[in-house]
């Protein structure tokens, strides 16, 4: 199995890359998102690889960051999604975009990429809501920061009041907006619960 590939970046398209590594050409799909982080043809480049096998086909799928290869790999398990629909998916949508519209649960959004259909979205959303962590793309914040911590104990704590997780989300989401990150768990659940009513 190929993780990743090091080597010259000999040419480049939205779509497609070829690296050079030690002499062989390897050709690489891509999502737009990575091409618009790859360095200028000629240069060193370092590519995360999802080797995708099937029965008539062998492709090697590349990422600029392990994210959106996560992101990749949690939307082939998706019923109806292969390859080709999480690249275009991830082409369309950066990984914080659509980390938040799955939180969300916003079909409108998701659908709004190309060849992608209501049903799909509406499965996307569904089956990995609870696998996203809609703090990290809210805020940007890595996991185990306090911030992030904060901001995902308040939503427990509304979920344990009666709310749904996605309006409980929303609510803490607006806070953030408005306010930005509150210092502790307790004014983040009162302004929360006061923009809520």
């Amino acid at each position: 199995m190929i993780v990743f590939l090091k080597g010259i970046l000999v040419e480049k398209s939205p779509s497609i890359v070829i690296l050079d590594v030690g002499g062989i050409g390897y050709e690489v799909l891509i999502s737009v998102n990575t091409y618009d982080r790859l360095p200028a043809s000629g240069s060193s480049c370092k590519l995360l690889t999802y080797h995708h096998l099937r029965d008539d086909n062998e492709t090697l799928i590349g990422f600029f960051d392990d994210k959106e290869k996560k992101m990749f790999e949690m939307l082939l398990n998706v019923n109806g999604v292969g390859a080709k629909t999480a690249l275009s998916i991830l082409s369309g949508l950066t990984v914080k975009e659509l980390s938040i519209c799955i939180a969300e649960g916003n079909i409108k959004r998701i659908s709004s990429v190309h060849g992608i259909g209501k049903k799909t979205a509406e499965r996307i959303a569904m089956e990995l809501r609870d696998k996203v962590n809609p703090f990290e793309a809210m805020t940007g914040a890595e996991q185990g920061q306090p911030e992030n911590t904060i901001m995902r104990d308040t939503v427990l704590a509304l979920t344990s009041l009666g709310f749904a997780q996605d309006k409980a989300t929303k609510m803490v989401q607006a806070v953030l907006a408005k306010e930005g990150a509150p210092p502790d768990i307790e004014t983040l659940l009162r302004r929360a619960l006061s923009s809520g009513r």
